[in-house]
């Protein structure tokens, strides 16, 4: 199992990563900092100076059908927020 499973591409993250070379990922759960961080070193070639994770809870929705009441949830995820070293960025279009 890979521990980075995607990159995180928002308005909020675009502009952090403008401002102050800031990127977020979809992690595995289970991985810890260090995991992350090697990961992304050997993935990307960057230097890495802080990471911060965080637990993202699933959100749960009631919907009301013809066929009656329907419940559902998303995905629980783990998000983790990386600055690299000032100069150095991580291109995610490059291989489209």
């Amino acid at each position: 199992m890979s521990i980075i499973i995607k990159p995180i591409i928002t308005e909020k993250i675009t502009k952090e990563s403008e401002i102050s070379n800031r990127f977020g990922f979809v992690v595995d759960r289970k991985a810890n900092k260090i995991q992350i961080k090697k990961a992304i070193e050997a993935t990307y070639g960057v230097n890495i100076v802080a990471i911060n994770t965080m637990n993202v809870r699933p959100d749960r929705s009631t919907k009301y059908t013809k066929s009656g009441l329907i419940s559902g949830k998303t995905a629980a995820y783990k998000k983790a927020i990386v600055q690299v070293q000032d100069g150095e960025t991580i291109d995610f279009y490059n291989n489209i």
